[in-house]
């Protein structure tokens, strides 16, 4: 039985990124990530010794993190095991062929007790452009093709950190927007974040002009802010999971409580008759 295609070339992905790095790359969503993250760590009473961070543009992480061990976000990740009690993966797991399998790889680099963040594009991520499009090539072109990738709802993404086996599993997010002159602009800043469309199944013939500018005008009539300039949504989503260990708290066995909700809550229990 042959294996199915993955969701994302990595040598389209690779060229999309050395182009944003030779241009000058827009790294300030990556930036705001950083902090997020730092902003979450200072929140855990827990001191970390050896941190492993996992991405393709550490320079707008290390000032904040401080990691021991930088590692690309390549398939199979170069983590030794059981090494480390933070491992952080920078902006880029939404662009993984097999994000469960990455998670799986850090949880088996963490020492019992370790922290896993990752931080991720979600759902929400330029819905905007996606409307525009999806509406512009079916006026024009009469079908639809893969524009901007897709990317996890926050529900499905926290059931991967138990997939992975994380104990603890959290997923939350916050929403940026960004506002722009034009969506022209937006889609040149896309290419310096190195966001470029790298699916498997995107169509490989150039974009039509008349489907660009249509998209344009959709964008700008539907979505367009009072003093002229258009918003992009960037939705980002941290997920946070441990590495199983035996001081960990755990969930109570149903029905060993020793103190009634009602006591706690101050009211009045009262039962449904017979």
């Amino acid at each position: 039985m042959a294996s199915p295609r993955p969701l994302f070339c990595q040598t389209t992905r690779a060229r999309h990124r050395a182009r944003a790095i030779k241009a000058g790359v827009a790294g300030f969503l990556h930036q705001a990530a950083a902090l997020q993250i730092q902003e979450r760590l200072q929140d855990i009473n827990k001191p970390f010794t050896r941190t492993a961070f996992i991405g393709w543009l550490p320079e707008f992480w290390v000032e904040t993190l401080k990691p021991d061990v930088i590692v690309p976000d390549d398939e199979v990740l170069q983590l030794d095991p059981s090494a480390y009690d933070l491992v952080v993966h920078g902006l880029c797991l939404h662009s993984a062929n097999d994000p469960v399998g990455q998670l799986i790889q850090m949880r088996r680099a963490l020492k019992p007790d370790g922290l896993l963040l990752a931080a991720l594009f979600g759902g929400q991520t330029l819905h905007e452009l996606r409307a525009a499009f999806g509406q512009a090539e079916s006026e024009i072109e009469g079908g639809l093709s893969p524009r901007v990738f897709p990317m996890g709802d926050i529900r499905d993404l926290g059931g991967l950190l138990q997939r992975a086996g994380l104990a603890l599993p959290v997923a939350d997010s916050t929403t940026l927007t960004v506002t722009y002159e034009t969506p022209l602009d937006l889609m040149r800043d896309l290419r310096a974040m190195g966001e470029g469309n790298a699916m498997t199944e995107r169509r490989k013939t150039p974009l039509r002009r008349a489907t660009l500018m249509r998209a344009a005008e959709i964008y700008q009539a539907e979505f367009g802010l009072p003093g002229g300039r258009i918003p992009a949504t960037f939705e980002l989503i941290f997920m946070t999971g441990w590495a199983a260990s035996a001081s960990q708290p755990k969930p109570l066995k149903p029905g060993s409580a020793t103190a009634r909700l009602a006591d706690a809550l101050g009211t009045v229990e009262f039962k449904e008759p017979l």
